[in-house]
């Protein structure tokens, strides 16, 4: 059944992803797109399960400093070590351990791990069982996305293949160790992108967040230690493995190893998905890479990692694509989702439409998140619409300041971030909308089609 139902989605193009390509781009994730990896025999001929096997015969400690010498950090948001992560996980426990991929790829401008679940699903695999041989875990979980069904469909016949081949399960690759990996779907929340979340969701109940501490390294799913990561991340594992830490580490920039998958999308001319080297210049990606903005318009804005990061503007954006140097410039690197916004679109409407998935989006469980969110849509709803004050400017930005760091998980701040930034670099537009003005943008005739961000 399985078998039938993926290759009937496959027929279908609409839901399959138009690959995109650069010279800049260095293909490392990539490497095996369209090259039909989805099927095991293939994904073997182009060096699959080579890594997980040159593991096997190494050490835990060897494979987490191997990790922590290539620089990878972490690709889903927060950008801290992966290998230091692996580390922290106590070599001995009365508990099982657990390896979790998350590929809850929920944030607005983000459609990276799509590409991988669709193109190369085995090296998400391969990658937990890396990982679950670093911390000494037996078992691992892939969560997907609950509005990614057709790429559920995929994951489970890489896994039943995997299984099928004795690569998963008693005695893997003859080596006396066993490894499971099992596939769970999501329901559709964004908040399950939280690690403890995402737990929470694995053992059946609500997603919310969890109180921390503990940490998941120590008390993770179903109390046992847990090791968490992003698809992309754990995607690039068995790359360093074959091509070495050096290798790897080479490719971007100081503690910023490898590549990155970019979500270029927005007014640009050629959005897509684009692997290139940490470090990249941002404005080269927009101009170079994406083509430039189109329709003969300039650059407004640019919202560098993602819908909860702050934006850049025009003239910030000279800056290299990594964690610390976007950092350095006020905003993150976050999950790799550019947004390129132009001149002809209104800042409040942006800011209004990012605030209503948030507040749409929020789970509800700490009061500064669930009451803050509702009250700053209202708020840019009635900006927006002519009826704001001038107080309600000052009021956006307090409200947003105090949110930050003032809830269970990272949701509030994601909400509260890009907001202070909307109304700090963009104070002027906000006061055009004052005295029952309606918005100069549409008012002027201006195009009026928000940027569209991937997701």
């Amino acid at each position: 059944m399985l078998n039938y139902l993926i290759t009937k989605l496959q027929n279908y193009s609409i839901f399959m992803a138009s690959l995109v390509s650069h010279p800049d781009e260095v293909k490392v994730v990539t490497k095996r797109f369209g090259l039909g990896a989805t099927n095991i025999d293939r994904y073997l001929e182009l060096d699959g399960y080579k890594a997980v096997q040159k593991a096997l015969g190494m050490e835990a400690e060897a494979i987490i400093n191997e990790v922590k010498n290539s620089g990878l950090r972490g690709r889903g948001g927060a950008g801290f070590s992966t290998g230091m992560k692996w580390s922290f996980v106590p070599k001995q426990s009365a508990k099982p351990k657990y390896v979790l991929c998350n590929g809850d790829e929920s944030e607005p401008g983000t459609c990276k791990d799509r590409l991988i679940f669709e193109q190369d699903p085995h090296a998400v695999i391969e990658g937990v069982m890396i990982g679950g041989l670093a911390v000494g875990a037996k078992s691992g979980y892939i969560y997907i996305r609950g509005e990614y069904r057709y790429l559920s469909v995929i994951m489970q016949k890489a896994i039943r293949d995997a299984y099928a081949k004795g690569f998963l399960g008693k005695n893997i690759f003859g080596s006396g160790k066993d490894f499971d990996i099992y596939w769970h779907g999501g329901a559709g929340a964004y908040e399950v992108g939280e690690e403890s979340a995402l737990m929470e969701s694995l053992e059946g109940k609500r997603g919310i967040p969890r109180i921390r501490p503990p940490f998941p390294a120590v008390v993770g799913l179903w109390g046992g230690p847990t090791v968490i990561n992003n698809a992309e991340t754990l995607a690039s594992v068995p790359h360093i493995m074959l091509g070495g830490a050096e290798w790897y580490a080479k490719i971007g920039t100081p503690k910023n190893g490898g590549t990155r998958l970019f979500c270029l999308s927005g007014n640009v001319a050629k959005p897509g998905v684009y692997e290139l080297p940490m470090g990249y210049s941002l404005k080269k990606m927009i101009y170079e890479v994406g083509g430039g903005i189109p329709n003969g318009r300039t650059l407004k804005a640019v919202v560098p990692g993602g819908a909860s990061t702050p934006c850049l503007t025009a003239d910030e954006i000279d800056i290299n694509m990594d964690f610390d140097s976007v950092g350095k410039a006020g905003s993150m690197l976050g999950s790799g989702g550019v947004v390129v916004i132009d001149d002809a679109q209104c800042i409040v409407k942006f800011a209004l439409r990012t605030m209503k998935f948030y507040q749409h989006e929020s789970c509800g469980w700490c009061i500064p998140c669930r009451e803050g969110t509702d009250w700053l849509k209202k708020t840019l709803v009635r900006f927006h619409a002519g009826g704001g004050v001038k107080k309600d400017i000052d009021n956006m930005q307090y409200l947003s300041e105090n949110m930050l760091g003032r809830t269970f998980c990272p949701l509030g701040d994601a909400a509260a971030m890009p907001t202070i930034a909307f109304v700090k670099k963009f104070r002027r537009e906000f006061e055009d909308h004052l005295e029952g003005r309606p918005c100069p943008y549409e008012e002027e005739g201006a195009l009026q089609q928000l940027p569209v961000m991937a997701h």
